[in-house]
């Protein structure tokens, strides 16, 4: 990991909505501060229209644009892309801090197989995540899509990725107290809805992957069938229920936590690099 974890910590246990972008046409670096100034009247005009205003309150909307170079799998992934928004009150003092309002980054953790295919003109930054009002992200989004040709499309992650995430993270090792891992199902065809919810001792959880995984670092479709099958039957031997039947939603592990809507939260810094490399994998999929 050479993750400078000080300039990373906002990142963990946030959640996040994610997003896939395409490349993004004549996007330049070194006018991070252009586009920020450039952003910041974007929004302003959008403001004046009535959108993503707060009623009693007139806010300036300062907007921040950074480079995270430390947030790379190798050498040829584009660095990360940080953009801010805060507001300081016109009512209050200079010297008062400003409120940060929602935050989102572009990124590309291990996404150079993908780059590599694309001209030099386009920067490819395939996973967006933000954290923030909706009315903020449709903003930037708009902004970023008009000024760099680009497409933005959330990121739903599918059951069988779900899976593969907690057979993954279910074997990572951490050196203090795990929380349990949980799976949380939602059952289909009832009038009013029903979720499931399946806790495991972390404990357990490794053991059992331990006994599944053949090879140390290298993983499987056929394990990952064979761990969530061990955990399905153990669950149907006590309580009767079939959860293959069921749709698995939500997994909960020490490392992170995930949603079928598309929405992650990153626990441990340690494992920071392995999640995004699959977020990004999947983000290029998508896009593909």
């Amino acid at each position: 990991e050479n993750v400078d974890l000080q300039k990373t910590a906002f990142l963990l246990r946030k959640a996040w909505t994610l997003y896939s972008v395409t490349p993004l046409y004549r996007f330049r670096r070194a006018r991070l501060r252009d586009y920020a100034r450039l952003l910041s009247a974007f929004i302003a005009a959008e403001k004046q229209k009535g959108l993503a205003v707060e009623v009693g309150v007139e806010l300036d909307i300062k907007v921040a644009m950074s480079s995270l170079p430390d947030l790379r799998g190798t050498e040829q992934d584009q660095a990360a892309i940080l953009v801010q928004l805060s507001s300081r009150s016109r009512a209050s003092s200079r010297n008062s801090e400003d409120k940060l309002l929602w935050s989102g980054w572009f990124c590309s953790v291990y996404g150079d197989d993908f780059s590599e295919n694309v001209p030099e003109s386009f920067t490819c930054l395939p996973l967006f995540l933000t954290h923030g009002a909706e009315s903020y992200t449709a903003m930037v989004g708009s902004w970023f899509q008009k000024t760099f040709d680009c497409s933005f499309r959330r990121l739903a992650i599918s059951p069988l990725n779900l899976s593969w995430m907690v057979a993954m993270w279910a074997g990572c090792k951490l050196d203090r107290a795990a929380s349990a891992v949980e799976l949380i199902f939602s059952v289909p065809h009832l009038p009013q809805s029903l979720d499931i919810s399946y806790a495991i001792h972390p404990e357990d959880a490794k053991a059992l992957w331990d006994t599944v995984q053949k090879t140390p670092g290298e993983i499987t479709q056929e394990e990952v069938d064979v761990f969530m099958d061990c955990l399905y039957s153990h669950f149907y031997r006590h309580f009767k229920i079939h959860l293959s039947a069921a749709k698995l939603v939500k997994v909960s592990t020490v490392v992170a936590s995930a949603h079928c809507d598309g929405i992650i939260k990153i626990l441990h810094s340690q494992y920071l690099s392995g999640v995004l490399m699959l977020l990004t994998e999947l983000a290029i999929s998508q896009i593909q």
